[in-house]
């Protein structure tokens, strides 16, 4: 008997779902919209339409853009209105019909992106320090004068400590060999280092390099790169996603989207703070991307391909390529360098 009851409870959900006469309800409409799906621009106004292809009669339309209720209507007159989104990226846009006494959601998926195309920046080498060539250069923070740099790789991957003006390591601590390692950031006399595949990170005491706790991830995919504005961390993962973590906790609260005036962007694989935005090293890319925190607009590209003429290679070219930036807010200076480089720049952006 219970069951049968299951059977029935059953029957009657996915007919709430279909038409009378058994079409099912989703399927008799289309969702349309009079701008470009893809390249949507935060704020301008969009006309929606939903299009049958059948005689359906509906009796009302509630639309929502990522959960938030944009607008209904009680017949299939277009709905237009602006489309305004917090954080741009990948968005919901929904309509729940009801119809006939039936119920049924359709969706398509939006990207919103910036409205300008990214401002373009070369440099200028203002001066030029020794880097150690053995460090495959994941993260690299200035904390009061001093240098800390996590290095990577199976079996090599560390945690240093080092003087900028001669490049010497004043302190090392080895990461077991089944650890890659990645970004590092300091934040309330703790450095947090990731590392890539193992879900894990570490935090250490600043003054002692003590480590004191591990964490593990949350929904991000991996351990890339790592920054902090005093009040949030931000984690990359490989994704187009830049995830936003409480400092103490360091668990995932939200995440931004990084996109430029065309589509979304990944692989970013060191960060930094820099005067209120998100500096970005795109890996096997030798540019910074520079990212607005709030919306994940990219703002900015510093072209620095040219820079590369200036290393000693160790014949390792693929590995070879701009990883490391580092600003130390004290003097206002920003500092790059790259995976076995054997020189770390101090650079000013010069608008092209």
């Amino acid at each position: 008997m219970r069951s049968y009851n299951l059977l029935v409870v059953l029957i009657l959900s996915l007919t709430v779902l279909s038409c009378g006469n058994g079409k099912d309800l989703s399927k008799s409409f289309k969702l349309t919209l009079d701008k470009p799906e893809k390249s949507l621009k935060n704020g301008e106004t969009v006309t929606v339409t939903l299009q049958p292809k059948g005689d359906v009669a509906i009796d009302s339309v509630i639309y929502k853009l990522d959960g938030k209720i944009l607008g209904s209507k009680t017949d299939l007159t277009a709905l237009t209105t602006d489309f305004e989104v917090e954080k741009l990226g990948e968005k919901k846009l929904s309509a729940a019909i009801f119809a006939e006494g039936k119920q049924a959601i359709i969706d398509t998926q939006l990207l919103f992106v910036a409205a300008n195309t990214p401002t373009l920046y070369s440099y200028e080498i203002i001066n030029t320090y020794p880097h150690n060539t053995t460090s495959y250069t994941q993260g690299l923070e200035f904390h009061d004068g001093i240098l800390y740099e996590s290095v990577g790789e199976y079996g090599e991957s560390g945690l240093l400590k080092t003087e900028l003006e001669t490049g010497a390591i004043l302190e090392r601590i080895d990461l077991d060999k089944k650890y890659f390692a990645e970004g590092l950031t300091v934040v309330n006399d703790k450095i947090i280092q990731l590392t890539w595949r193992e879900n894990v990170g570490f935090i250490y005491d600043v003054n002692s390099l003590e480590k004191t706790k591990t964490f593990n991830y949350g929904r991000s995919k991996e351990g890339w790169g790592l920054c902090n504005d005093g009040s949030v961390v931000y984690k990359s993962d490989g994704t187009e996603k830049i995830w936003l973590l409480d400092p103490e906790t360091l668990a995932e609260q939200d995440y931004i989207q990084v996109v430029d005036s065309k589509k979304l962007r990944s692989k970013y694989n060191e960060l930094e703070w820099v005067n209120g935005k998100i500096y970005a090293n795109s890996y096997q890319f030798d540019s910074i991307s520079i990212i607005n925190p709030e919306t994940g607009a990219i703002e900015g590209v510093v072209d620095l391909r040219p820079l590369k003429k200036e290393i000693n290679s160790i014949q390792d070219k693929d590995n070879e390529v701009l990883n490391g930036i580092a600003f130390n807010p004290e003097t206002n200076k920003l500092y790059v360098t790259g995976k076995h480089w054997d020189k770390l720049f101090e650079i000013q952006l010069v608008k092209k």
